[in-house]
């Protein structure tokens, strides 16, 4: 019998039945540690070195999620990923095109199928040492705890002497990515990681080396010393043999699967451990040195690539709808923007699962231009434009490409969000109140370089008062330099300033009732505002005619 059967007990292949959480990233003096210029040069695949400082993960989710439904997108992004909680790195937009631009060289690097396919084996092997590590923390029986911590320091050097051959296989471009090849590489170098191989490699062999032998009785079981004896089930096998006429179906017992070992199982490796003291006692002090032996950045680098990976695979679902993506170009100083074919990634979604047509719209700002006032009749595309404007932005902030043909794009600093709410009850203040303390805020926050999308604010007063509110709103925007987004039913506020574009929603010619959702560059007609109306005291001609035929 193998001892290393014995202390698996058929559980080696199990799977944890929790997430585990991430090991811990403290470094202790007996864990392999990395070495060489590639250690103090690579940090992160998702930050530069030069960058002073990451930003404390925070769970809190940012103002504009709810609005562009970027909440919805993330939580369709991150399917299957839940052990990596990669919402935090969805919460900070990147500052400069610098960063930007590492991240969207990491990305491309992953479309090669090669690294992508490196970074997926890689993985699933950490995700197995993770499970292993979880379960033997599980175990009642200390022996066996060590057999699976064992197991998983193999696993574990196994997987990351793949993922540095499959990347030298396929040596990556992006800064990130070589960065972190030429840390791996000097990781595995290093001679305490292949110290730590080696002892792993030498007791598992000594292991698999001990043979020992069973006495079992009516009501007993002697564990001895292997002295050679007769191996008597290969004996019988052999005297029956000659009685074989054909195949004969397998009588095989299941064991079962449950991986803890049960009393009788511990107690003869207990007595097993009396006969090899020496190898047990070096596989205690093994697993007890290397308690830690997950790596840091490697820890790092297995979570921060599936930021990547995951939206690469919600690209890869859309791209096979016909929704193009693109590398949006992105600049902090020129505020001019050009995109083509861009949509709603929330709405297309819910398009695709229902096989409907996606409508893509364009857009550009040119010279001087800043805000674009967005009206037409109601259930146009409006808000969804807006929504589609404020995502494009925001995933372009994160590094991602953007689902457009093609995208030019100012970087902002923040990006504010104005959509309808529910008025409060709680506050003691009406609708209108809350909306000016909301822009109010807003407006006292922003800067030259932000972008607001207002959505059809100050319905809730009367049109004259609507006119003069958004009217003050617009001006402070204008006065800022800022690029804003206006769905509005009010014409009037295109004639206040140079800087603003008229964009419209449209309708069928010969059927002004069906939409088309789409967005052109045009002057409005004039009508929004008297069709909304209509539309709410139920005096459109469709509804009239419902009316009178009751």
């Amino acid at each position: 019998m193998s001892l290393r059967e014995n202390l698996l007990s058929n559980g080696a292949a199990a799977e944890a039945r929790d997430d585990p959480a991430f090991p811990p990233e403290e470094r202790r003096d007996d864990r392999p540690a990395s070495t060489g210029d590639a250690g103090s040069t690579f940090r992160s695949v998702l930050t530069l070195a030069s960058d002073d400082g990451q930003k404390t993960e925070t769970s809190e989710t940012p103002a504009c999620f709810r609005d562009l439904n970027l909440d919805q997108i993330l939580a369709s992004i991150a399917i299957g990923k839940q052990e990596y909680n990669l919402a935090p790195f969805f919460y900070h937009p990147l500052k400069t095109v610098e960063a930007v631009e590492y991240r969207q060289d990491v990305m491309r690097d992953l479309q090669d199928p090669l690294r992508l396919e490196a970074v997926n084996v890689c993985a699933n092997g950490l995700r197995a040492v993770r499970e292993h590590v979880a379960q033997a923390a599980k175990f009642h029986y200390k022996l066996q705890g060590l057999a699976w911590s064992l197991h998983a320091i193999e696993l574990y050097g196994h997987t990351v002497k793949l993922l540095l051959s499959a990347l030298r296989a396929s040596p990556p471009r992006s800064a990130g990515l070589a960065g972190f090849l030429a840390y791996l590489a000097a990781y595995v170098a290093s001679p305490l990681f292949q110290r730590m191989i080696e002892n792993a490699a030498a007791l598992k062999a000594d292991l698999a080396s001990i043979r020992y032998s069973l006495l079992i009785g009516y009501s007993f079981v002697t564990v001895s010393a292997y002295r050679s004896e007769a191996d008597y089930g290969a004996e019988i096998q052999s005297d029956f043999e000659k009685f074989r006429q054909s195949a004969a179906s397998e009588h095989l017992f299941k064991f079962n699967e449950f991986p803890q070992m049960n009393h009788i199982e511990a107690g003869v490796l207990e007595r097993v451990t009396r006969l090899f003291p020496e190898t047990f006692a070096a596989l205690e002090n093994f697993v007890a040195r290397n308690v830690n032996f997950f790596d840091a950045a490697i820890s790092r680098f297995d979570r921060e690539i599936q930021f990547y990976v995951a939206y690469l695979d919600y690209m890869r679902f859309m791209a096979a709808a016909g929704l193009p993506f693109c590398f949006p170009k992105l600049s902090a100083e020129n505020k001019e923007e050009s995109v083509c074919q861009c949509c709603d990634l929330a709405l297309v979604r819910k398009l695709i699962d229902a096989k409907q047509t996606i409508v893509a719209n364009d857009y550009f700002l040119d010279g001087g231009e800043r805000i674009l006032i967005v009206s037409g009749p109601n259930q146009g595309g409006k808000t969804t434009f807006a929504r589609a404007f404020g995502q494009l932005h925001y995933l372009a902030a994160l590094g991602f490409p953007v689902p457009a043909a093609s995208a030019t794009l100012f970087l902002f600093d923040r990006l504010f969000t104005h959509f309808e709410r529910e008025e409060d009850i709680h506050n003691l203040r009406g609708k209108l109140h809350d909306d000016l303390a909301r822009l109010r805020d807003t407006l006292s926050q922003a800067t030259t370089n932000s972008i607001i999308i207002l959505n059809e604010v100050f319905n809730s007063t009367s049109l004259k008062d609507a006119i003069f509110l958004s009217a003050k709103v617009l001006t402070a925007i204008i006065r800022l330099d800022a690029i804003c987004v206006c769905v509005t039913f009010i014409d009037e506020l295109l004639g206040l300033s140079r800087t603003t574009v008229s964009m419209a929603s449209n309708v069928k010619p010969d059927d002004v009732a069906q939409r088309t959702f789409k967005i052109t560059r045009r002057p409005p007609d004039g009508l929004a505002y008297a069709i909304s109306v209509a539309e709410k005291y139920r005096l459109t001609y469709r509804q009239l005619n419902e009316r009178l035929s009751r």
